[in-house]
């Protein structure tokens, strides 16, 4: 009987610990619909609006390298809980700026309380979870992170288009209050480790990691991952406007479809074991490119969305099998390795936007897509060159 309840309660963790990561990420990918929005509400370029996102995943990816060590020393779900308040706090504020400056520095510190979440949570895991549960639970969690890609925009796309643009953030602010409840509720809480260790100390270990090439090269691959993503979506919603003339419910639903592709992330577990690391990355690596690179050639609606889903399902293999082999080559400094990993990955996001519109202004869609697609051809480049015993 005790251990049904115990089941059923690391059931619950575990879906909450997923909406967690699902709702907090979405924060992330929320502006991608609404550049042109901001573009035309505080009269700024396209370029300009574009560091909505970027602010966001900049300071976000700065956060993992602090709130890990700070989790150690105030508690994972104290961590957790924190973040979730600044998020209820700030998000709302976003609907009533009238100064572009502003809600760019306001989505910075949004991104900044975000990034508290996935060191915790990730550690809150491994510490309360038993071993044969622990791979399925941060599968979950890390589902929900990539979700939150294609959620944030969909969401978005469908408030502003409803409600407008402002109610986007009032009703995060709802959601972020509600969860917040939640794991105050139903998370446990945990020991606080380490009360005594030095916070510089993993910032010291970061020097001997980066002195391991087979880790830099994984880096490497790591920095093309979010900016092909969210390089792609950043451009998809004026690619379907000016080429196919869709509406805005069209594309909505064009962003949605991607989702299929995220339900093989929870699967990158097995076909590691069945195929083994090397090769699932690489596979997970050509879906993308091709999926990307041949999105600029289709000639109907359809192809767009099946190549979406192609490039998608890619991206969502790759990812959680990535951070897999970094947690492997990192050995002893495994928690650092990875915290490097997920700055890099989201540094990839706060380029993403950027980028692409470089592109846009340089040439045409076609031309946007085809070089997304080189740039994370070079990460399927560099995956040869990386061997399964290093480390």
């Amino acid at each position: 009987m005790n251990g049904l309840v115990k089941a059923k309660n690391d059931s619950l963790q575990t879906a909450i610990l997923f909406w967690c990561g699902l709702v907090i990420v979405s924060s992330l990918y929320v502006t991608i619909p609404l550049v042109s929005v901001f573009s035309e509400t505080f009269k700024v370029t396209t370029a300009q609006a574009a560091w909505t996102g970027s602010a966001f995943s900049l300071f976000y990816a700065l956060g993992f390298l602090f709130f890990g060590p700070l989790s150690d020393r105030f508690g994972r779900k104290q961590m957790i809980l924190i973040g979730l308040i600044l998020l209820t706090l700030i998000s709302p504020v976003l609907g009533i700026v009238d100064h572009f400056i502003l809600l760019v520095i306001l989505r910075s510190l949004q991104g900044m309380a975000a990034a508290t979440f996935a060191p915790a949570a990730l550690a809150y895991v491994v510490e309360r979870f038993p071993v044969k549960k622990r791979v399925t639970t941060i599968g979950f969690v890390s589902t929900g992170f990539l979700m939150a890609g294609i959620a944030g925009q969909v969401y978005s796309s469908f408030v502003s288009q409803q409600l407008g643009w402002k109610n986007v953030f009032y009703i995060l602010g709802a959601i972020y209050l509600m969860t917040s409840v939640l794991v105050a509720l139903i998370l446990h809480r945990g020991e606080r480790q380490d009360q005594d260790q030095d916070l510089l100390a993993p910032v010291k270990q970061m020097g001997r990691v980066l002195t391991k090439k087979p880790l830099i090269l994984c880096y490497l691959i790591t920095i093309t991952l979010l900016l092909a993503f969210v390089g792609m979506y950043t451009t998809l919603g004026n690619y379907l406007d000016k080429q196919f003339g869709l509406t805005s419910q069209h594309i909505l639903t064009i962003r949605a479809i991607g989702v299929i592709g995220m339900l093989f992330s929870p699967m990158a577990g097995r076909l590691v074991a069945r195929f083994g690391i090397q090769y699932v990355l690489r596979g997970g690596l050509t879906l993308a490119v091709l999926g990307l690179a041949l999105l600029g050639f289709s000639s109907t609606v359809w192809v767009v969305g099946i190549m979406s889903v192609l490039f998608v399902t890619g991206i969502s293999v790759t990812v959680p099998t990535l951070i897999s082999w970094v947690g492997q080559l990192g050995g002893e400094a495994r928690g650092v390795a990875v915290s490097l990993y997920t700055f890099i990955l989201f540094i990839g996001a706060t380029l993403g936007p950027i980028v692409a519109i470089w592109f846009l202004q340089t040439g045409s869609y076609l031309f946007t897509f085809e070089m997304l697609a080189l740039v994370l051809s070079i990460g399927l480049f560099t995956s040869f060159f990386i061997r399964p015993d290093h480390g």
